[in-house]
């Protein structure tokens, strides 16, 4: 068994998709159109699509906005450098909205970044940095 995706709902496709591959330097694994179902999928990613975890994106053509409940928190990725990272995303007009720094009640240091839908995404500095 393995974790294949996470899926998350987006308003605006092409904003999505730029917002994690520029952003974050994923790829564009796989895009597909389901036009008898008026929706799209979206899969970015840092590695392989049969053997890493993804992030599906999922637009449907009718729906202008969601609600992102509650019970959602976010989408941790690894980074080397946290600090270096949040620089680097806002120069390329990402919105950090937790500065790198230690973790309240531990010693990680992370950063928070927004995606264009509201999506949380935690940066945690890798422990070998």
């Amino acid at each position: 068994m393995r974790i294949m995706h996470t899926m998350i709902r987006v308003t605006d496709l092409e904003k999505s998709i730029d917002f994690y591959t520029n952003i974050f330097g994923m790829d564009l694994l796989s895009k597909r159109e389901y036009p008898e179902g008026k929706f799209t999928l979206a899969f970015v990613g840092y590695g392989d699509i049969s053997t890493d975890p993804m992030i599906e994106l999922t637009y449907n053509w009718d729906t202008h906005s969601y609600e992102a409940g509650n019970a959602f928190g976010h989408i941790a990725i690894e980074v080397p450098d946290a600090y270096k990272a949040c620089d680097e995303i806002a120069a390329k007009g990402g919105n950090v909205v937790r500065p790198a720094g230690p973790m309240k009640h531990g010693g990680s240091v992370i950063a928070f970044v927004k995606d264009p839908d509201g999506y949380m995404i935690e940066l945690i500095e890798s422990k070998k940095a």
